[in-house]
């Protein structure tokens, strides 16, 4: 059966259109975009939410968000509302609208100037707030406020919800580090807001404008109510409330703006800019990390533990410690965490204490001491403890404890923890009986759940389990939030203590009793037609607007329900996306997301991608399209084409979903990194496969798909190896492949002679007859080189290199017959092709391996496939374990005495897809290198922008190179590790080296060629 051409509705509202239409012609520079695809990435954030914006436009710069705002106050777009959005990673919906979204982050990211004597910095909303650290850190400087999603995060974003997190006892609040906001207001005036004298206060009320209006409510407010506020705002430290009438004045006296400002949720106007305060870095940490026998334990001890005054106490449970444990982030820090084998289960519990200071004498003396009371005080029943002294070590625990959101999404089952009551605030003192009655209030309703926090600042993240496409068990979040409500105003405390209020504005009324008509008048000052987010925090007095309600705004799982159960199982890898954002990870020298990165537009991100995929699986059931029985069976259909019905002018959603595909690289770095285990390479395949029973293949894909066919017959005609090179090489055959083809940059056959490697190396073919004539002790000393048809047909010396090499450390070397790997076919979609030769190849392998003879496959992304495409092939019960070269060389290498000074040295950038899903193995080049007397350092990097065959298609060559001038360009002109004099730079893949010899005109040798020259 074939897909169904599903139409959908771009821009429905009449006055969104006619909005749009007007900005346009008003001069409005950004990006105006009310396509499906972007809408329904930008529907969903974080949160079990989903409201479908009219639109969403980018502005350029501040004078676009004043158009916006400008053309807003026109009388005829009153009842236009739009919403400000940053990163989008927000748990409570807050930039969630069904008007249009401003989103801030695309060009408005800018870090505009620093001054290292004030310790200031002004930066636009966009930036990211690990961008911003990271130019900082040039001058001993930092923005101190720190969040789990700091590398996503934007600053528009930390003062719209007055971001805190871990050392927020220390640091305070975002807002306590904004010196000025530039803020557009509806109507298009600009508002630079710092704290004031009154005397400017005066003269500021006395304006006769939208400045003025907002000045002269607040200070009346203020005035009047000014023992109301002292009654009704808790003493906490996380006092997140928006609309902050108890921090109108400052300490000093001064009048305040920002405190209204930050925390408002996008509801008052738009941030544009702003000037931060940044603090200097301690020269010195150390993190303690406690272990305990029970969580409760954990929380009890936090109290005595804040005696000691550190920067920060974290804490985790035993459901995140579990889930870290299965995760890519474990190998990094599993030293600091031992298994307590004496008590079952092991830890259930752990507390990161951290302490820092600019004196390294006395901060060691105070963590003496502080370790001195570990072992003297027995009031709670502890395990153990380590300590992580200096940067690298304490960034890597706490990258363990930021991912801690993720994790929770990516427990087994339905039933998900879900983020509605998860950023609770009471006074720290109260939090271990608070958890207590917490604890028993979920139990009530048998429910699992993850808890992990700040217990110094008395913030606990709890996220009950709960299957969202279930009516009953979504029906629980109104008895659960209403709960939770009443505890944590018994014990002066609030709901929402660190992730803002968002859609659980509804208890704001509740929460601020008498004072809420005084918030309703700050956003009537603001906002007096309720455009600006509407239904957060406040409505505007004396209009008939009301809050929105956790029970009826639309829930992400209203929409899953109607997805075919079969379905659902089947695209688990898409389905299960929680939007936590990782993938929005802004670092360049990170491997996820490079097609983000290049672009960014968020529906080329895996979140964007497993959003589309979601809606695109829901549309096609919608038009009764049963894809239950091919997504339950690996070997779908593919059929050239069903229809002739061309794709031009077609406006079957099918097609926007197909190029948000098309950008990705199938890099497989989401399916390493991702928290959930979002995979778009899996899940892009299956999407490819069923597109292409109703849409014509290109034969582009049919080329790339039967390349590791039609090679081996390619090359054994004499001469073919030069002809096809010769003809590759003229202009017109260049010209037609990019033209008619869709290829560029074609890679060319090696004329290298893989028979003379072969003889060098003493090799023989492994076959059955030739292994069973060896002795046990014989195959002890072999090994079985699995050939791809990349390094054996087109990098051919890569090969010979390793045959080479196991030869010169002893090794008999056999040579697996060539059989395609079918990797290409899988990443075009050719999934019944892939699957016929994934049985053929794994049979053959599997034979080979019953030998006890080790496999070694060379390229880390075709070697991959064996572990992990394989496994998940209909019909394929064994698989075959075939070792990427520096596993098998790490204990190879370890027969050889080492040299013992190291007079080689190098740097490696290994391929994406081994360095984010194989990243012990990855780690194993070190050690293979040090047992030859070298030295290998892995700078951090990226993607290079190739990833098999994508940056050898026409339609992706500008993306290709974007990304490869991302990260590696600097790496590939970049100096030597600070170390050695000279560190010749190796690659581990072979599409690695083809991009740097396209794009940077050099040719990188593979690590296992270096290795030929050092090993004698």
């Amino acid at each position: 059966m074939a897909i169904a051409r599903v139409q959908v509705e771009e821009t429905s509202n009449p006055g969104t259109t006619r909005f749009l239409r007007d900005l346009k012609a008003c001069g409005f520079t950004g990006d105006i975009d009310a396509s499906h695809a972007t809408r329904t990435v930008l529907a969903t954030d974080n949160s079990i939410y989903r409201r479908y914006p009219a639109a969403v436009v980018f502005p350029r710069d501040a004078e676009d968000v004043m158009r916006i705002a400008k053309l807003l106050s026109d009388e005829r777009f009153h009842g236009v509302a739009v919403a400000p959005r940053g990163g989008g990673t927000g748990t409570n919906g807050q930039s969630l609208t069904e008007g249009i979204v401003v989103d801030m982050s695309k060009h408005m990211n800018r870090v505009i100037s620093i001054d290292p004597e004030a310790r200031t910095a002004r930066v636009q909303a966009g930036v990211v707030k690990d961008q911003l650290n990271r130019e900082l850190e040039r001058h001993g400087l930092f923005f101190a406020p720190e969040l789990s999603t700091s590398n996503r995060a934007t600053i528009g974003g930390m003062i719209n919800t007055d971001a805190s997190g871990q050392g927020s006892c220390t640091y305070g609040k975002t807002r306590d580090h904004v010196l000025e906001l530039d803020t557009v207001l509806l109507g298009g005036e600009r508002l630079t807001s710092v704290p004031v004298d009154d005397e400017t206060l005066d003269a500021l009320c006395a304006r006769n404008d939208a400045v003025g209006r907002v000045y002269r409510t607040a200070r009346g407010i203020h005035d009047r109510e000014a023992g109301r506020i002292a009654r009704h705002f808790p003493k906490l430290n996380r006092c997140l409330t928006g609309y902050d009438l108890a921090h109108l004045r400052t300490d000093q006296g001064a009048f305040d703006l920002n405190s209204l400002l930050c925390g408002s949720e996008g509801t008052l106007g738009f941030v544009v800019e702003a000037t931060l305060n940044v603090l200097p870095i301690p020269k010195h940490a150390c993190l303690v990390n406690v272990r305990y026998i029970s969580f409760m334990d954990a929380l009890r001890d936090a109290r005595a533990l804040m005696t000691h005054e550190p920067l920060s106490i974290e804490t985790v449970d035993s459901t995140v410690l579990r889930l870290a444990r299965e995760d890519i982030v474990w190998r990094s820090v599993e030293a600091f965490f031992p298994d307590d084998v004496d008590v079952e289960g092991g830890a259930q519990g752990i507390n990161l204490i951290e302490f820092s200071g600019d004196d390294d004498a006395t901060l060691r003396a105070r963590v003496a001491a502080f370790i001195d009371h570990l072992a003297a005080d027995t009031s709670v029943r502890r395990l153990g403890y380590t300590v992580a002294e200096g940067k690298q070590d304490i960034h890597r625990v706490y990258a363990m404890r930021k991912r801690a959101v993720g994790l929770l999404g990516n427990v087994q089952g339905e039933s998900r923890p879900q983020p509605f009551v998860e950023d609770t605030a009471v006074p720290p003192e109260h939090l271990a009986d608070y958890i207590a009655e917490f604890r028993a209030l979920l139990d009530g309703f048998g429910l699992r759940y993850g808890m992990f926090g700040h217990v110094d600042a008395g913030v606990l993240h709890v996220r009950p389990a709960l299957d969202m496409r279930d009516p009953k068990q979504a029906a629980l979040i109104r008895p659960i939030s209403d709960g939770v409500t009443a505890l944590t105003i018994k014990y002066g405390g609030l709901l929402w203590g660190e992730h803002g209020k968002g859609i659980r504005s509804e208890y704001v009324p509740e929460y601020f009793g008498p004072l809420y008509p005084a918030l309703q008048q700050i956003k009537a000052a603001f906002d007096p037609h309720n455009q600006m987010n509407p239904g957060k925090i406040a409505t505007p007095a004396n209009t008939a607007a009301t809050l929105l309600k956790i029970d009826r705004t639309p829930l992400r799982g209203e929409v899953d329900r109607r997805i075919d159960e079969r379905v659902w199982q089947a695209n688990a890898d898409a389905v299960h996306c929680n939007g936590n954002g990782a993938c929005y990870n802004f670092d360049p020298d990170d491997a996820m997301c490079p097609s983000w990165k290049a672009t960014r537009q968020r529906v080329h991100s895996p979140k964007g991608r497993a959003s589309l995929m979601r809606e695109w699986l829901r549309l096609q059931g919608d038009a009764n399209v049963d894809l239950g029985a091919a997504a339950t069976n690996a070997a779908l259909p593919v059929r050239l084409v069903n229809t002739l019905q061309k794709r031009r002018g077609d406006d079957d959603f099918s097609h926007q979903v197909y190029e948000a595909m098309a950008g990705c690289l199938s890099c497989k770095s989401c399916t390493g990194q991702c928290p959930v285990k979002v995979s778009v390479p899996e899940f892009r395949s299956r999407f490819l496969a069923m597109y292409h029973t109703r849409y014509l293949r290109p034969l582009r894909d049919h080329l790339i798909g039967s390349l590791e066919f039609t090679v081996p017959g390619l090359v054994a005609v004499p001469g073919a190896r030069r002809a096809y090179n010769w003809i590759l090489n003229t202009r017109p055959v260049r010209a037609m492949l990019e033209d008619k083809i869709g290829l560029v940059d074609c890679p060319r056959l090696s004329l290298a002679s893989w028979k003379q490697a072969v003889r060098r190396a003493g090799a023989e073919e492994a076959t059955p007859e030739r292994i069973a004539a060896l002795t046990q002790a014989e195959r002890d000393n072999s090994v079985i080189v699995v050939q791809d048809a990349f390094t054996r047909y087109f990098e051919t010396p890569v090969a010979a290199a390793f045959l080479e090499l196991a030869a010169r450390l002893g090794y008999r070397v056999l040579i697996a017959p060539y059989s395609p790997n079918g990797k290409p076919l899988h990443v075009q979609g050719f999934l019944a092709a892939f699957g016929r030769a994934a049985r053929r190849n794994a049979e053959r392998l599997c034979a080979l391996a019953a030998t006890g003879i080790p496999l070694v496959g060379i390229d880390p992304a075709m070697t991959l496939v064996y572990r992990q495409e394989y496994r998940k092939v209909d019909g394929l019960k064994s698989m075959p374990e075939v070792l990427l070269p520096q596993e098998w060389l790490r204990d190879a290498m370890s027969r050889r005495a080492s040299s013992g000074h190291a007079v080689h040295a190098f740097r490696l950038l290994p391929h994406c897809t081994e360095r984010t899903n194989a990243p012990k193995a990855t780690a194993s080049w070190t050690e293979v290198f040090e047992a030859a007397g070298a030295i290998l350092t892995m700078p951090a990097s990226g993607c290079c922008g190739m990833s098999g065959t994508y940056g050898h298609e026409a339609r992706n060559r500008e993306m290709s190179a974007a990304i490869f001038h991302q990260s590696w360009s600097r790496h590939v002109s970049g100096a030597p590790a600070p170390l050695v004099t000279e560190a010749e730079l190796l690659a581990t893949g072979y599409s690695c080296r083809c991009q740097v010899k396209r794009l940077a005109g050099r040719q990188l040798r593979h690590p296992v060629q270096a290795l030929l020259d050092i090993v004698r």
